[in-house]
């Protein structure tokens, strides 16, 4: 046999001792050996929180909005992780923030950034994942 097709089936064999090891419940007992045996079909484990699009450009906006506003940001809306229009809203939201911050205090501007990046990315992502590309 040739070292290839060796490490094919350790491969192949590993993956099916992992599988066969998930199914049969396999892992760490925890305190008391009872992790394994709380865990049975009545009582599965909970699904994976998820975040909603709205909800994630709120936070990154949010976040880079509040960066933007002490000059403290670097390169570009991609180095942001931002999309094109996911940094439209940032440019409305630290220009709105600016302006709050000039009139009252940075503690006006920083409930203004919170409100107006939900306000924005809620109705940008009021019907799913907008259409555009990636860089929509």
């Amino acid at each position: 046999m040739t070292t290839a097709g060796a490490r094919r089936k350790g491969v192949v064999l590993g993956l099916a001792l992992l599988a066969a090891c998930s199914a049969a419940g396999c892992s760490d007992p925890g305190p008391g050996g009872t992790a394994a045996r709380a865990r049975t079909s009545a009582n599965p484990p909970p699904p994976p929180a998820t975040t909603s699009p709205a909800r994630l450009c709120t936070n990154v906006v949010a976040y880079w909005s509040r960066r933007a506003l002490t000059g403290d940001t670097y390169g570009d809306y991609q180095s942001m992780g931002l999309s094109d229009g996911q940094y439209d809203i940032l440019r409305k939201v630290v220009d709105a923030a600016r302006a709050a911050r000039e009139r009252a205090d940075a503690e006006a501007a920083g409930r203004l950034i919170d409100g107006r990046a939900h306000e924005l990315c809620e109705e940008r992502y009021r019907n799913g994942e907008p259409t555009g590309g990636p860089w929509d």
